[in-house]
């Protein structure tokens, strides 16, 4: 029993020196969009047309990284700011999907092929859904009203998220922004993923240590039966394109076909129970119908793709994961691993030990019983 959990241990820690340097850079570059990305691009481009803002907002989506609950809330600014709902919709469906951290993670454990075609696969996906919407959706009553910008605070470099960009740009030189977005990488957007990424880790040290060679291979393997699997097994979980990426990872390393892990890695992330909800809510519920079918049949046609161009290039996807006892690491993508695990800890920390000293300091009787510290009487 202890030896198997020291495989699972072992067999994740080298998803984490595989993948850390690749995390740590995707979380850089999208602090920086998330700093550096003009808001005002969004009521532009998102608004007018039918087929346009369809496509510019899957190509906005795709770099960005946010979850599938996440992104919820950005797809509700947008449409105050003038998306139409086939904007919204591609938005939706490809944000999800990929963003720049999670196609960093997959250049990591899948390789290059795989860190091409996924991100091609959430942009396809968000056009197809958002067309779909754009032909065959409920039309909107009233056009959605455009959300002013607020004035920028002074006193604190903002993202420019509530601040006009001109505004935003004399208040804030260039490096207050750089610095702006490196906390927003490794502390907010760290935050939200790296208790799911480390499950993921885990999950797929399990599937890699645990699971005997070939299981899964044997009773599934690929084609469309098994993509079906994939898709009712992805599509009520909550798992973000981060946290999927070594559970496919794990899944390939156990013979399952890599476009049956493009069905997982596009359904999981898109969409839950939650999201689907919150889009039958904000857009109607043909909506959320065309959002759950849009991703079923894109995931399932890109899967089938991808196994029919490895059968026909010979080419294979040959994950970095497993036989941790065959694998060596030079000293400084340990020491990657290593700087990342303390980030994700302290960062952990700091959430955690504020709210236990909080709990931890006495009541005063004095103040409706309310915890002061120090005591107030």
């Amino acid at each position: 029993m202890i030896e198997a959990i020291k495989g699972i241990f072992v067999e994740a820690w080298v998803v984490v020196v595989e993948s850390a340097p690749f995390v740590v850079f995707g979380l850089v570059v999208a602090g920086m969009l998330h700093i550096f990305l003009d808001p005002a691009i969004v009521a532009r481009h998102l608004g007018r047309g039918r087929i346009r803002p369809v496509v510019m907002a899957s190509v906005l989506g795709v770099p960005l990284p946010l979850c599938s609950c996440g992104v919820l809330p950005a797809a509700l600014a947008i449409r105050r700011q003038g998306a139409n709902d086939g904007a919204v919709t591609s938005f939706l469906v490809s944000t999800p999907e990929t963003g720049v951290d999670s196609i960093a993670i997959t250049y990591a454990l899948l390789g290059p092929l795989m860190a091409v075609v996924r991100p091609i696969a959430a942009f396809v996906s968000g056009v197809a859904t958002g067309l779909v919407q754009t032909l065959f959706g409920k039309p909107a009553a009233t056009s959605p009203a455009v959300v002013k910008a607020d004035a920028c605070k002074v006193d604190a470099c903002c993202s420019g998220d509530d601040c006009p960009p001109d505004e935003h740009a004399r208040h804030h030189g260039f490096v207050a922004r750089v610095g702006a977005g490196l906390r927003y990488a490794f502390k907010d957007l760290l935050g939200d993923i790296a208790g799911w990424f480390l499950l993921g880790v885990l999950i797929a040290g399990l599937i890699t240590a645990a699971i005997p060679e070939n299981t899964i291979g044997r009773y599934l393997g690929g084609g469309l039966l098994t993509m079906l699997v994939m898709l009712v097994v992805g599509i009520p979980l909550y798992v973000c394109s981060s946290a999927s990426t070594p559970i496919a990872a794990a899944l390939i390393f156990q013979d399952l076909s890599p476009g049956a892990a493009l069905v997982f890695l596009m359904a999981g992330p898109a969409t839950n129970a939650t999201s689907i909800t919150v889009v039958g809510g904000m857009l109607g519920k043909r909506a959320a119908a065309i959002y759950i079918g849009g991703i079923s049949v894109c995931a399932v046609v890109m899967g089938l793709l991808l196994d029919g161009f490895l059968r026909l290039t010979g080419w294979r996807i040959i994950p970095s994961i497993g036989a941790a006892h065959e694998r060596s690491f030079p000293v400084w993508r340990l020491l990657a691993g290593g700087v990342f695990l303390a980030l994700v800890a302290a960062l952990f920390l700091a959430r955690v030990l504020p709210k236990l000293k909080h709990k931890a300091t006495p009541a005063c009787p004095h103040c409706a019983g309310e915890q002061t510290s120090p005591p107030c009487h």
